[in-house]
């Protein structure tokens, strides 16, 4: 495990694609298997990885599950305080919302009215071990859940042969850092010190899929995963 926290520290107050504008519908039509790859998909949107069904585009919606407004924070000092749910675009640029979805901090996953669509859930971490294992390990899943496009040369390793389809949306800390460099998308769960929680690391100059934690302050994407 790279030593994430003593990284991000660096970066002034870290630690640590779209489903559509606005709105994030997993459940379309169906699509074919395709056979050149072990893990196929099974609906539009989704794809089924070993016994799990992810969804293949980053959460992008402004509303928790009951209908209440997430607040948009564009201010990086007041981002930096929120001790409650919040989500930006990368750069506070709604045209990085079509492409890479919204960046949220943990308490909006955190928040009991639920940030995932019905039918699915903001993984644990458990979760997303389940996935890296499936396809791997660690330094063999990163490169089989990256798209091969987009994201800055060389894109280590990069297959997309799991069909997540990985984009490198970056992350915020007060600041924006690393778009088109990394994607970092958060888990449910703890990470053990204060404040902080796990979350898994995509780059673009290494195959690994590394597993870490950040502020919960941060704002990072997320994946949804069917319940």
């Amino acid at each position: 495990m790279k030593a994430y926290i003593g990284i991000v520290s660096l970066l002034a107050a870290l630690f640590f694609v779209s489903c559509s504008n606005e709105t994030n519908d997993f459940n379309a039509n169906p699509v074919a298997n395709t056979n050149n790859r072990p893990i196929n998909p099974v609906m539009a949107g989704q794809v089924r990885i070993g016994m799990q069904i992810w969804a293949t585009k980053n959460l992008n919606v402004s509303r928790y599950r009951n209908g209440d407004i997430i607040p948009q924070v564009t201010d990086a000092t007041l981002w930096a305080n929120l001790t409650t749910g919040a989500w930006c675009y990368y750069n506070n640029d709604a045209a990085n919302g079509t492409v890479y979805g919204k960046l949220y901090n943990w308490y909006a996953v955190n928040d009991p009215r639920g940030l995932a669509p019905v039918g699915w859930h903001v993984p644990s971490d458990a979760e997303w071990n389940s996935v890296v294992i499936f396809l791997g390990g660690q330094f063999e899943a990163g490169g089989k859940m990256k798209i091969t496009t987009i994201w800055n040369s060389p894109n280590a390793e990069a297959t997309n042969s799991s069909g997540f389809s990985g984009l490198p949306g970056g992350h915020r800390s007060g600041n924006f850092y690393e778009l088109n460099r990394a994607g970092r998308w958060w888990s449910s769960s703890d990470y053990g010190l204060v404040d902080t929680a796990f979350f898994r690391q995509l780059t673009f100059n290494y195959g690994d899929a590394a597993q870490l934690g950040a502020y919960k302050t941060v704002g990072l994407s997320v994946r949804c995963l069917k319940d």
